[in-house]
């Protein structure tokens, strides 16, 4: 190929991509004009064409009826221009406060359309701007065809969740090209909202995790026998055949040895009352997914815990101690991976002097958690390690989701023998 034919084809090149940033810019400056002030519609540019037609030809003949043919209708361009943005400043929007849903069900919005004005408002296009991440649905839309003076119209429609979190609805647009369907504008509406999604709360039929809180056999509680005497809980209620995950430290070697089978110490546990924290672990290092999962565990946690009559909390290190449900919740909906280096030893001075069940992604945490605690680790199988610790847990290991929120993984997970 020659120098000439490689320098066509370069300026080729430029032209076509010049075209398309022309075509935006056009489209920008029209955008920017139907919210400014108005925009011609496909009939409203015919006409217009067709007046300053008519203006050429009075000018050029001299002829009376051109002139007042090309005046009338300059005229209905600035009514069919200026009616427009008028008509929009008489609308108000309402939304109604939205109730809290959890993730993956339906979110209702109500909305109120009022005209303030003395005038009919006809052919409203109103469009409703949802949030990112709330839905698959970007947005809604609905045309008006009348809205009486000094009357309203109610708008309803629903929306799929389907991500957790705190959403905030901002404005809803309204545009018109009444009364002579000539220009268009657009205006947004102040209608802000805030919409709650709550995380999924996992339907535990059993978690050891939480079940076998108080059962900690350290060598100051259980390394005698004589210390049961004095124990007001741990008491040995029966014994036994040995189950499998049974910590081997409560089999009761001297009856095994009589039956020759293993026999296990069943203590008589009083957890009714016992205060304990699910603490969630904000800190920078989680992968999303793996954060979603440990967000879901909080919450399932939180609330088998108080189906097991527990004085259940919840506590990050930006809200501190959370007691109510709906409250939980909302702390949850709201959490987010921290932005901020905060090391784990600062964020571990800060825990509550209880029990907790601490649910982070950093392996070292757990060997400093409070006498009696929990945890769960969030871990891919490359990075599967424990170290010395006074406490049990489980080791879950991350799962990328996509759009399943069953997490039936999670679930099974949670319900599986603590690890000693």
């Amino acid at each position: 190929m020659s120098k000439t034919d490689m320098s066509n084809s370069s300026s080729d090149r430029k032209q076509r991509s010049s075209k398309p940033k022309k075509v935006s810019q056009i489209k920008r400056f029209f955008k920017w004009l139907e919210w400014r002030f108005a925009t011609p519609e496909f009939i409203g540019g015919m006409y217009t064409a067709l007046t300053l037609f008519f203006f050429m030809a009075a000018t050029n003949t001299l002829s009376g009826w051109l002139y007042v043919i090309s005046g009338v209708s300059f005229a209905l361009l600035i009514v069919g221009a200026v009616m427009p943005k008028r008509l929009l400043a008489e609308m108000v929007v309402v939304r109604s406060q939205i109730d809290p849903v959890s993730v993956g069900e339906d979110i209702w919005i109500d909305l109120t359309i009022q005209n303030k004005g003395r005038t009919e408002k006809r052919l409203l296009e109103v469009r409703d701007v949802l949030p990112e991440n709330l839905s698959s649905i970007l947005q809604q839309e609905v045309v008006i065809e009348l809205i009486a003076p000094l009357q309203e119209y109610r708008w309803t429609y629903e929306a799929k969740t389907t991500k957790r979190g705190v959403f905030l609805f901002r404005s809803t647009e309204i545009a018109t090209s009444s009364p002579l369907g000539l220009f268009r504008s657009r205006r947004a509406c102040p209608s802000g909202q805030k919409a709650i999604v709550y995380p999924t709360v996992l339907p535990l039929d059993n978690c050891p995790l939480v079940d076998r809180l108080g059962t900690d056999t350290s060598p100051r509680q259980y390394s005698d026998d004589h210390n049961y005497s004095n124990a007001t809980e741990g008491l040995t209620k029966t014994l036994r055949p040995y189950r499998w995950g049974d910590p081997t430290r409560l089999i009761h070697w001297r009856t095994s040895a009589k039956f020759g089978e293993l026999r296990v110490r069943e203590l008589e546990v009083t957890i009714g009352g016992q205060e304990v924290a699910i603490a969630l672990d904000t800190s920078i290092g989680w992968q999303p997914e793996a954060f979603e999962e440990a967000v879901v565990a909080a919450a399932s946690l939180y609330f088998y815990a108080q189906k097991s009559k527990l004085s259940v909390r919840l506590w990050t290190k930006e809200t501190g101690i959370i007691q109510s449900d709906r409250a939980v919740l909302e702390t949850l909906a709201a959490a987010n991976i921290s932005t901020s280096a905060v090391t784990q030893t600062e964020i571990l001075k800060e825990l509550p002097d209880l029990p907790v069940v601490w649910l982070s992604h950093y392996n070292d945490s757990i060997a400093y958690l409070p006498f009696g605690s929990r945890w769960v680790l969030w871990q891919t199988p490359a990075k599967v390690s424990i170290p010395n610790q006074r406490s049990l847990g489980l080791t879950i290991e991350t799962i990328s989701y996509s759009d399943d929120l069953s997490y039936k993984s999670l679930r099974s997970q949670l319900q599986q023998y603590l690890t000693p």
